[in-house]
């Protein structure tokens, strides 16, 4: 087993507590470094983990669901790490002034099961999606890719877009929403970004000339936001608003016409765009992709779709570049999530009103 001198991280948990990153402070932990940048960075810490898939213990994650929403939990580890995110997912939230998606997590210790790091993950899980997205498009699109349709203009909306514009090269955006204010939202967000954006007046006129396209919608419905009459050839599909069950976005035609990826084949065959194929549907696991193990795209006039749930491995990478960062840049705070015993058999002595409180290490700010 490690110690706490060989460990730094579980050195400071030892001496201060759990780091806590609140989400004014993930926010603003962004804004220090750029959304571009935090948005590269997590692609290439996703990255990173995909290419050592087989040193994961996987799961497909465990779902509560109710007529309104899901709520979720998402979890991994390796021999080091282990990681979960709480999730929901009620696209009724807004009525009441709340998101669509909230989440937080923790990134902990394998060895003494010590919780090391506690952070939002609303904002994160933004990122991490869109940096997913791109790191799929960027493997599976054919690389002249310019031009990105946007069907859905919420709040992943203006991070997909910009991971596209840094990490994949989207020059152009032409985006559809049902909701023409979330359109106007999205249009004032990106303002100053570089990218060209025309506002469209259906999914069909967004669609036409992308190369891309990329549909985040939220309805939990089996939609049909894309038909088989608006795909060209050598088009990519970024897929990623169906992320449950009884909730898609492309009909079945197009699956079976195009080459599809997924994350982790045993919680997108619940949860994915094929959810109502057979069994034996042909799809293909990203990381055999990053891994050099399997193709990718075989052609220009191939249509690839890269079918996005959003998997645990996505959140242990982000937790992982948050954390890091966290510490880098001199933010956050201790917390006392665990209590801290002078004998840690005696917890019950905890409880002796002269004895010190349980937990009572000093909250403090961390030195940059």
């Amino acid at each position: 087993m490690k110690n706490a001198v060989q460990n730094p991280d579980l050195a400071r948990f030892v001496e201060a507590g759990t780091l806590y990153l609140s989400a004014p402070e993930a926010a603003e932990l962004v804004r220090r470094q750029g959304v571009a940048a935090c948005i590269e960075a997590i692609a290439a810490h996703i990255r990173a983990d995909f290419l050592r898939w087989a040193d994961f213990d996987k799961t497909a994650r465990v779902a509560a669901h109710s007529k309104d929403g899901v709520i979720e939990l998402m979890p991994v580890a390796d021999d080091h790490r282990y990681s979960f995110k709480y999730v929901n997912g009620h696209p009724g939230n807004t009525r009441f002034g709340m998101s669509t998606v909230m989440a937080f997590g923790v990134l902990a210790d394998v060895d003494t099961g010590a919780p090391l790091f506690l952070s939002e993950l609303t904002l994160t899980t933004a990122l991490r999606t869109a940096a997913m997205s791109a790191l799929a498009a960027k493997t599976l699109a054919r690389p002249d890719s310019r031009v990105m349709a946007l069907i859905g203009n919420g709040a992943q909306s203006e991070f997909q877009a910009l991971a596209f514009q840094h990490l994949v090269g989207i020059t152009t955006l032409r985006v559809y929403d049902v909701d023409p204010a979330a359109s106007a939202k999205l249009v004032a967000n990106l303002q100053g970004s570089g990218l060209q954006i025309t506002v469209c007046q259906s999914t069909a006129q967004a669609v036409r000339g992308a190369d891309i396209v990329t549909t985040v919608t939220a309805d939990k419905a089996m939609a049909l936001i894309l038909t088989p009459e608006m795909i060209q050839p050598g088009m990519h599909l970024n897929a990623v608003g169906g992320d449950c069950p009884g909730k898609t976005e492309l009909h079945g035609d197009i699956l079976d016409a195009a080459k599809v990826f997924v994350e982790y084949e045993p919680q997108s065959r619940v949860e994915g765009e094929i959810q109502h194929k057979d069994a034996d549907f042909a799809v293909t696991e990203l990381w055999q992709v990053l891994r050099g193990e399997r193709a990718g795209r075989d052609s220009a006039q191939q249509v690839t779709v890269f079918d996005s749930v959003g998997f645990a491995l996505e959140d242990f990478s982000a937790l992982r570049f948050m954390m890091d960062s966290a510490l880098r840049l001199g933010m956050g705070e201790r917390i006392a999530l665990i209590p801290q015993l002078a004998n840690p058999k005696n917890l019950f002595g905890s409880l002796n009103a002269s004895a010190p409180a349980a937990g009572a290490r000093r909250t403090v700010r961390l030195a940059a």
